[in-house]
């Protein structure tokens, strides 16, 4: 098949149509290439919109000046020209190439709206790259199933039309169009993993095997295929072992499922809640810890990205937490929201007909919002003697890491609420009568794990 204007629209028309589409471009052949295509398109079918978008990482001696020919060469095409700057920060661990990457990422997502589409320019010679790499790192099929054609992006999706054809054939029509590009010379750096492959391995193997990138890019299109079936599976056997109400799972229901079945729900669990696919050993370690430990323990599973806890039974998922100073008082006006340190939700109060502080005792003396110490106790309307909100929050199943987090509202010295559970008999109001009603609205993986306001 060779490469045209029809047959680069004839791969876009295998998908859903985008209200949008924003190309990719770093000014090097491959995208040079995806750009022209894209305004030869634009000029057959004035309606499909393009927009060409150009992130300047600043690694380069040359970046400013590459992005001056990109908008250049894109308001040549008729194509409108979006430039995104960032500065790309390593995390521990993360090599800058990594760093610049995900930054990329990250800030085309944030461009995007809903319907629209990124495209890529990543041809058959990068599946087949992409492929060996995951090979060699021990990739299981998802790996190995390398890059898809369509995927979601952001709130739009991705589209790499490009994949069918080889870099040679891209080379080819843009040597025949009489295109000019950048060559980037971290391209040629042998230290880089992608680059050895490129310019040292795949030239070796295809003296014996010549069609090895083709066979290659098949490869990973029955991975795809497969994956795509497990993923179904998958999906399926997370649903016998979920608790819908607040995304956990059952202990005992995945006991019961077979080793590869209970790593296909765990990988399927992260993936439906937003993290990042774990590495073999990280499964096996969460699977050993959570399943292996003592009825009484309760493990923790922690990574860069988020964290396992085992309670009652129950698996939790929740993203890393924030340190926490659990000895910090916190002064509140009781009138506007109150956005709490170390990034512990926010709380609020409002007047509603139901149970709560009156609000004669809502302005009795200084409000001040505190954490568990140790020791706390609180008398409940209705009952003759206090009791420890230890023992409170034992007795209503709430998880250690959430009581350690739940804000206590103090009014002079004393303990008048347990925000989103409980009212001190001392400053509750008649529940028939408009009170104060506190609700804290909890951290990212808090709220969704537990309904922390009772109604």
């Amino acid at each position: 098949m060779s490469l045209s204007a029809e047959t680069f629209h004839r791969n876009l028309s295998r998908h859903p149509p985008a209200s949008r589409y924003w190309i990719a471009y770093s000014g090097g052949l491959d995208s040079q290439v995806l750009l022209h295509l894209s305004a030869k398109l634009k000029a057959s079918h004035p309606g499909l919109q393009f927009a060409a978008v150009h992130v300047h990482h600043g690694l380069q001696a040359a970046a400013d000046e590459w992005a001056e020919t990109c908008e250049a060469t894109s308001r040549m095409l008729g194509i409108p020209f979006r430039l995104l700057r960032i500065k790309a920060v390593a995390k521990p661990g993360e090599s800058p190439e990594e760093a610049a990457r995900n930054a990329r990422y990250e800030a085309l997502r944030g461009l995007l709206s809903e319907g629209e589409a990124l495209l890529t320019a990543q041809h058959r010679d990068d599946q087949a790259e992409t492929l060996l790499l995951q090979l060699l790192r021990g990739a299981g099929i998802a790996g190995l199933a390398a890059m898809p054609e369509h995927a979601a992006f952001g709130p739009g999706f991705l589209l790499r039309p490009l994949l069918s054809f080889s870099r040679a054939q891209l080379r080819g029509y843009a040597e025949e169009h009489g295109l000019a590009w950048a060559e980037d010379p971290s391209n040629r750096d042998l230290s880089y993993d992608r680059n050895y492959i490129r310019h040292v391995v795949l030239p070796l193997l295809e003296k014996r095997w010549p069609a090895v990138k083709d066979t290659l890019a098949r490869t990973a299109k029955h991975c795809a295929e497969a994956q795509t079936q497990l993923n179904a599976l998958a999906a399926d056997l997370l649903k016998t072992v979920i608790r819908p109400q607040r995304g956990t799972l059952f202990l005992d229901r995945l006991r019961a499922c077979s080793e590869p079945d209970r790593r296909l729900i765990l990988r399927e669990w992260l993936r439906s809640r937003g993290f990042r696919r774990l590495s073999t050993r990280m499964v096996d370690r969460v699977l050993n810890e959570a399943l292996n430990a003592k009825p009484d323990r309760n493990p923790t599973i922690r990574w860069k990205e988020g964290e396992i806890r085992r309670y009652r039974g129950e698996l939790f998922l929740m993203p890393a937490a924030p340190p926490f100073h659990p000895d910090k008082i916190i002064p509140w006006d009781g009138v506007a929201t109150l956005r709490l340190p170390d990034g512990n939700g926010d709380l609020s109060a409002a007047l509603e007909k139901r149970a709560g502080i009156s609000p004669a005792a809502w302005r009795t003396g200084i409000i001040t919002v505190r954490y568990r110490q140790g020791g706390e106790s609180l008398r409940l309307p209705g009952r003759h003697r206090s009791r420890d909100i230890k023992k409170l929050f034992q007795e209503t199943g709430i998880p250690p890491w959430i009581r350690e987090r739940t804000p206590l509202i103090y009014i002079g010295d004393e303990l008048a609420a347990v925000a989103g559970w409980w009212v001190s008999a001392a400053f509750a109001g008649q529940p028939n009568d408009c009170n104060i009603m506190i609700r804290w609205h909890a951290p990212q993986g808090f709220s969704g794990a537990w309904p922390l306001v009772k109604d």
